[in-house]
């Protein structure tokens, strides 16, 4: 089994930076790809930024968001700056390990105006 931890979520006014954390804990050989989804109220989850050696980012995020990786912390990072207030969202880190996807359990980014 494997836990995911998330940490770095908060309030922050329109253009500040948030830097988001996600350590995975448990039964870990390798992990193939590492990501950020977040959801918005009513509205579906979306794909942030995933890496899997390659890197994509929603359109939208691109240019002020960057995810990192520390494969020997089995940790990702999602480095968001110019935040805007459309960034609010419920943010969720996940892996894939050994063809199994797992999520964290989310953490709130609200961005004021």
């Amino acid at each position: 089994q494997v836990q995911l931890v998330e940490s770095g979520g908060g309030l922050v006014q329109a253009g500040g930076s948030l830097r988001l954390s996600c350590a995975a804990s448990g039964s870990i050989f390798s992990i193939n790809v590492m990501g950020w989804y977040r959801q918005a109220p009513g509205k579906q989850r979306e794909m942030v930024a995933i890496t899997t050696g390659y890197t994509n980012y929603k359109d939208s995020v691109k240019g002020r968001f960057t995810i990192s990786r520390d494969n020997a912390k089995n940790t990702v990072y999602l480095q968001m700056n110019s935040l805007k207030p459309e960034d609010t969202a419920v943010y969720y880190c996940t892996m894939v390990v050994r063809g199994t996807q797992y999520w964290g359990q989310g953490t709130q980014v609200t961005v004021s105006s």
